[in-house]
């Protein structure tokens, strides 16, 4: 007589999904503002937004993942760095509108789930909610055997913030001169790891696999206290661009009008080794690293040039370095020289 089948034998574990749920559960719990009214599990993830702290507010609202820097934490068998890469990308990308994150939700897609492994994930994605000082209110887990390999997994990330309508950065302000102010990323944070993997043997990805896996930096708070400093001053900091895919071919100019183009100057911030080693390794060229890699800039500030000096002092205070690394031109072009 043939076996009945169950879903557990077609790959789908339910108990193991209720060990992960009870291993997260403190971890999302640890993220939660007051203004979250749900609880894990729900149907739906409740948020409170108090709409009298604003005058006239906008939300904004970001979806992101982590790419192929996954299957080098699968394969150093390292994961409570990703999820804080996961929140990084999404919430920097509103950061680049002057908005404060409010809460995050995760989705997480394997080939068999584990919840130790992704336990641990998620201790990533609660770290970096902390960092940015939004809640994680909600998210989904899907195993899913046949669709992907055993150890593998996938993420993505959902984020919504707010931001008072006349602080809005847009860019649209930005003139010809204005300087661009870069800010140190934490390594290569979540872009070109494709081009890493064939750069590198499989031994130079062990013997570097804690330099790749430094988590991207989340500039959130930092950001935004620099931001209230100029509160009164809308014309001081007219840009803000997320150095990621495309990096400085495509993601900053994205920020700059039309008519207006960037001159990026090469040298003018401390090249990371972690980059040297990869172009010797792959052999690639200086245009295809600006146009992969963030270089060790992680965001870009467009800002009065009157001001350059004195941001730059308030971010060391703030504990980030910076420098200044190029302009806006006149012409709608990227220059790296």
């Amino acid at each position: 007589m043939m076996k009945k089948l169950t879903y557990k034998k077609s790959g789908v574990d339910i108990e193991a999904a209720n060990i992960f749920v009870k291993k997260i559960r403190p971890l999302v719990k640890s993220t939660q503002s007051k203004d979250v009214l749900s609880n894990i599990g729900g149907f739906g993830g409740l948020f409170k937004f108090d709409k009298t702290k604003y005058k006239n507010p906008v939300l904004v609202s970001s979806s992101d993942g982590v790419g192929t820097k996954l299957k080098i934490a699968i394969s150093a068998n390292k994961h409570d760095t990703v999820g804080i890469d996961l929140v990084g990308m999404n919430v920097n990308d509103i950061l680049c509108c002057g908005a404060r994150p409010l809460f995050f939700l995760d989705y997480i897609a394997c080939g068999k789930l584990s919840p130790k492994i992704l336990a641990s994930v998620v201790s990533g994605i609660a770290k970096g909610c902390k960092l940015a000082n939004c809640s994680l209110i909600g998210g989904e887990t899907a195993e899913m055997p046949g669709m992907y390999k055993k150890d593998d997994y996938d993420l993505a990330g959902f984020c919504v913030g707010v931001v008072e309508k006349n602080k809005i950065i847009d860019g649209s302000k930005i003139k010809k001169g204005d300087t661009l102010i870069g800010i140190e990323s934490n390594g290569l944070h979540s872009n070109g790891f494709s081009l890493v993997r064939k750069a590198f043997s499989k031994l130079e990805l062990k013997k570097y696999s804690s330099q790749l896996l430094k988590p991207t930096r989340i500039y959130v708070k930092p950001i935004l206290s620099l931001l209230a400093n100029y509160a009164s001053q809308p014309l001081v900091i007219k840009g803000i661009a997320h150095v990621t895919g495309g990096a400085f071919y495509d993601k900053i100019i994205r920020v700059v009008p039309k008519g207006l183009g960037i001159r990026i100057q090469k040298g003018s911030w401390p090249l990371p080794k972690i980059f040297k080693i990869l172009q010797k390794s792959g052999n690639i060229a200086d245009s295809d690293m600006f146009k992969t890699f963030n270089m060790g800039i992680g965001l870009v500030l467009m800002v009065d040039k009157k001001y350059t000096t004195k941001i730059i002092r308030k971010l060391y205070n703030l504990g980030l370095r910076s420098w200044a690394i190029g302009n806006i031109s006149g012409k709608r072009k990227v220059e790296i020289v």
